[in-house]
């Protein structure tokens, strides 16, 4: 949700970052109307309010006639305030309508542009001269790990289960992304993984992604396709002491229903229904928020050099940012058999638009409450298997465990299954 003090003190901003996501620009006139709208209402309500109280003593002293005359007006005036006061609640549902459908203001020095117009910021490391490079899936299946067949049996196309080595490879992997998170100052959180459909709502989800969430109607819950959901509800309602940022690393299964990628990646677990992920979640003052999103974006480079992965850094482009980002950085890694990046981590800064909604606020040197800044990271997730297996794989089907992962995995390389 967007600032009206800043929207009304220059509206021409807001107008220029919906026409850098592809949006109307339209509807930011019609918050602008509806800002004006509600503001006149609630002016209306207070002014019949104040004269109500007014005539209300006047009533107490007034005799005879004039009583009488007194009477007849506050009885019209009762009638006028309830009008007033119902045309209040109008207005505001009618603003925060308006409000849900403009998106944050994209940060400067974001492209224009959709999914194909990002900007390629570094590459990091060197690509693994293969021959004839086999996908994560061919390796998975060789080495035990992961069972796609079966995945499907039980639960339907796009699941599947790890097994044996690929478990361990899993575990260790999040295990490891919670060490980096602790070590830095974050606090570990194993968040619920179903959510209100207000917390849902306040972090930009149920808006053109609304489409990729599972929800449950007999229970109008929904399951988080992130545990930045979770971890952004965590403090709703709250005044924080934000001296220094506020930093969480939540370790949860997140649920997408990839509606729209039908023929898309069906071929392993690049994209699927069900995964696991630590999910690095910062409240901070907003002055604070583009230094901590550069922070974010080194934490993620420190864990893909940790699983010695060829990356490459990524600006999106302001028409793939989602509503709640103001800017996204992706790290997208190398994937051999498809001669191309994928992407493995994204960042995002989400400035006041999610604290907003959920009115999240901190104290300022004056003591005065002011609305907090938000940002998310993705640490490690099911998907950084497909790039390990795959950079890491050698000529006799086995795969080197990278080393920080090989204490936790328990051994140096994975080696097929016996058949």
């Amino acid at each position: 949700m967007i600032d009206l003090r800043a929207l009304r003190e220059d509206p021409d901003q807001f107008r220029a970052s919906q026409r850098a996501r592809g949006e109307s620009e339209s509807a930011v006139d019609e918050l602008l109307s509806a800002d004006a709208d509600r503001r006149a209402a609630v002016a209306t309500f207070e002014a019949l309010r104040a004269e109500q109280k007014q005539r209300g003593k006047q009533v107490a002293k007034a005799q005879g006639e004039d009583k009488q005359q007194l009477l007849a007006r506050t009885k019209d005036l009762a009638q006028q305030v309830k009008a007033a006061e119902a045309a209040v609640t109008e207005a505001d549902a009618a603003l925060r309508a308006a409000q849900l459908a403009v998106s944050n203001l994209v940060e400067d020095g974001v492209a224009t542009g959709g999914e194909d117009d990002f900007t390629v910021l570094r590459e990091v490391g060197e690509k693994p001269d293969l021959a004839a490079p086999k996908d994560h899936l061919e390796l998975g299946e060789s080495l035990g790990a992961i069972d796609t067949e079966r995945g499907a049996k039980v639960s339907g196309a796009r699941f599947y289960f790890l097994t044996g080595q690929g478990a361990l490879l899993q575990l260790a992997l999040l295990q490891l992304a919670i060490q980096q998170a602790v070590e830095v100052g974050f606090t570990p959180m194993i968040p619920p993984v179903l959510v209100r459909p207000e917390t849902m709502e306040g972090t930009g989800f149920l808006g053109a992604h609304a489409s990729e969430v599972y929800h449950l109607p007999s229970d109008d819950l929904f399951l988080v396709g992130t545990s930045e959901v979770a971890l952004a509800g965590y403090h709703a309602g709250e005044v924080l002491d934000l001296s220094q940022p506020k930093r969480y690393a939540g370790w949860s299964s997140c649920f997408r229903r990839e509606a729209g990628s039908y023929g898309k990646d069906v071929r392993g677990i690049i994209r699927v229904h069900q995964f696991d992920k630590v999910e690095m979640f910062s409240y901070c003052r907003p002055e604070e928020a583009h230094e901590e999103h550069l922070r974010l974006l080194a934490w993620e480079e420190e864990m893909l050099a940790k699983v010695e992965l060829p990356y490459r850094v990524v600006d999106i482009a302001a028409g793939d940012l989602g509503s709640s980002a103001a800017r996204k950085y992706d790290c997208e890694a190398w994937v051999p058999s498809q001669g191309r990046y994928r992407e493995l981590t994204s960042t995002s800064n989400c400035t006041t638009f999610q604290a907003r909604r959920l009115n999240i606020r901190y104290r300022d040197e004056n003591g005065k409450p002011q609305t907090a800044a938000t940002l998310n990271g993705t640490l490690a997730t099911t998907r950084w298997i497909v790039a390990i297996l795959e950079n890491h794989q050698q000529p006799d089907g086995s795969v080197r465990v990278p080393k920080a992962l090989q204490p936790l995995v328990g051994r140096e390389v994975l080696e097929p299954a016996p058949r």
